[in-house]
């Protein structure tokens, strides 16, 4: 009996993508294998991936050498009140380019996409130095003021997303008596949720994982986010040789991420689906 040409060419294809998945997935297994090691044992030869013995002293020691706990609340509250807030702007701005006729539309949305070519290294200073002159270095609000206006990358997924929805949805809903916000909250919205779900995984992932915007604009440890922490954790333990307890701060900072994507997958994946097939 013959093997069909399809079966070997998805069997080969599944060994790739195998392939594939072991090589991402293996530095964080190796991290979380040296954060349960010892100083003395993280250094065998040959290196062993399941550790002998297994410590978990490090998970405890981390909470004392840095102000870990402080770096969470400063990460959390970025990360939570941009979500939130700057999900809502994007998505207004995604429907009024989406599903809202005014002059210069298409013009406008170009000019806005064109802004994406723009390096954050042209706007860095700049920025700066207006955030500086309001006396607001230091603080929270420089990482979180420019989220509030929107993520122009979430502006155009989501725009494309509801270019898809039925027109006749909103005649519908005017029709019912239903205002333009009623119609963007009642009707468009619900519809959105695997391409929000989407967005907002990827947008907390760059929020949480942040780490030239808070070194530019916090100076005070207890001001300094999760990923500031860690990078001082490793310029204060890297030479001491105690990559356990920098492997350990790596994994607890990576928990909420891994969090938010098993609690929103479904949706990410119902998202990146229906984007193929309108591809």
């Amino acid at each position: 009996m013959s093997v069909k040409p399809k079966t070997i060419f998805d069997t080969l294809v599944l060994c790739i993508l195998l392939a594939g998945s072991v090589i991402m997935i293996f530095p964080f297994v190796w991290m979380l294998s040296t954060s349960l090691k010892t100083n003395q044992t993280v250094f065998d030869i040959p290196p062993k991936l399941i550790p002998n013995p297994v410590s978990f002293k490090k998970y405890i020691d981390i909470w004392s050498e840095i102000p870990l706990l402080s770096g969470f609340k400063n990460s959390l509250i970025i990360v939570i009140s941009v979500s939130l807030v700057g999900t809502f702007t994007s998505s207004l701005a995604a429907f009024a380019f989406s599903k809202l006729s005014f002059p210069h539309k298409s013009r406008l949305f170009l000019a806005l996409i064109a802004t994406m070519m723009i390096p954050y290294a042209v706007i860095m200073i700049p920025q700066f130095i207006a955030f500086s002159r309001l006396h607001l270095v230091n603080t929270l609000w420089p990482l979180i003021l420019p989220g509030f206006l929107g993520n122009i990358s979430m502006i155009f997924f989501l725009r494309q997303y509801m270019t898809g929805i039925p027109n006749e949805m909103i005649d519908a809903g005017r029709i019912d008596g239903c205002n333009l916000f009623a119609i963007y909250w009642r009707l468009v919205m619900p519809n959105c949720g695997p391409a929000l779900a989407s967005q907002i995984i990827l947008w907390f992932m760059g929020m949480w994982n942040d780490f030239l915007g808070p070194m530019i604009y916090l100076n005070s440890p207890n001001k300094l986010t999760i990923q500031a922490l860690l990078s001082m954790l490793n310029t204060q333990y890297a030479a001491q040789m105690d990559y356990p307890l920098i492997m350990a701060g790596s994994v607890i900072s990576l928990t909420p991420i891994i969090i938010v994507f098993c609690i929103f997958q479904n949706f990410f994946l119902e998202s990146l689906a229906i984007s193929s097939v309108k591809a």
